[in-house]
């Protein structure tokens, strides 16, 4: 059995990834920012006996990951695969949110993505085996207002995932992109509830087009249980999608020239949901 880093389990996708291994035999740190206000996954791993111990790690701060990776190598031993799963989002229009925003999700979705990374890396080039998992999203091939912020921290993990890829292959490290469709997580909650007014209507058709998907929630077990079956499976291939709007949101946006995905964007209302409706089938216009 292997031991298996995850960040980010406080909840959702993280905290389902934690006991898919976990139940599976496979030695678990599982790493949050506050353990305290997230009690839930030590509760469970302590009443299912679980190889689970939950750590506190922020991936915004250097010395808080480069202490926790130190403490869980000593306490469990090598780490043999790394699951970057962390994340925030923010939604709104680029000219109404803050820059501090865009710099916060930056900083957790890739920056710390490479913190994690570096911290880990050295060790499993030197062992000469390994795996890392980077949690990236649909929004990494789709670019979508008003998830700028998001959107651009994914593309971002794109690009990573693909050069990292290159570089350990030589090294017997394999590299795996996830990119999970709209699953039934607190994120995805959060972005299912309209903001305040604006002049741009992304935003609320957004949080429809997610109180839609979520009339048929996905369970975040799903991306789990992938995650899994990707580590334990040997696979190098890179790019996963995982949830059954995945493909075919992005065989959505493949379909448009990049000038009719800016004009489907820009649509009034009614067009956009009547569009939303013809071409994705689904109805996200709100009763």
């Amino acid at each position: 059995m292997t031991n298996v880093l995850i960040t980010g389990t406080s909840s959702g996708i993280g905290l389902e990834t934690a006991l898919a291994f976990g139940r599976a035999g496979h030695t678990v740190a599982a790493t949050m920012r506050s353990p305290s206000r997230a009690p839930e996954l030590a509760a469970i791993a302590a009443r299912e006996k679980l190889p689970v111990t939950v750590y506190t790690m922020d991936v915004d701060a250097d010395a808080s990951v480069r202490d926790a990776v130190a403490r869980v190598t000593k306490e469990i031993g090598p780490i043999d695969v790394l699951i970057n799963n962390a994340g925030i989002e923010r939604v709104g229009s680029i000219e109404e949110l803050p820059l501090a925003e865009f710099r916060l999700v930056m900083e957790t979705n890739y920056f710390g993505v490479i913190r994690c990374i570096q911290a880990v890396l050295p060790a499993m080039r030197q062992r000469r085996s390994g795996s890392i998992v980077n949690v990236g999203s649909i929004a990494g091939r789709i670019a979508i207002s008003p998830q700028a912020p998001y959107t651009a921290s994914k593309f971002a993990l794109e690009a990573l995932s693909e050069c990292l890829a290159q570089e350990v292959k030589s090294f017997n490290i394999r590299v795996a992109l996830i990119q999970p469709g709209i699953i039934d997580t607190p994120m995805a909650r959060r972005i299912s509830v309209p903001h305040a007014p604006s002049p741009y209507p992304q935003q609320r058709r957004m949080a429809a087009l997610f109180v839609a998907s979520l009339q048929h929630p996905v369970p975040p077990s799903l991306v789990a249980d992938q995650i899994r079956e990707i580590v334990i499976s040997g696979t190098w291939q890179l790019r996963h999608l995982v949830g059954p709007d995945a493909a075919p949101f992005v065989a959505w946006r493949q379909a448009m020239s990049d000038e009719a995905w800016v004009d489907f964007g820009a649509l009034d209302d009614d067009a956009w949901y009547d569009r939303v409706k013809t071409d994705f089938g689904m109805d996200a216009r709100p009763a």
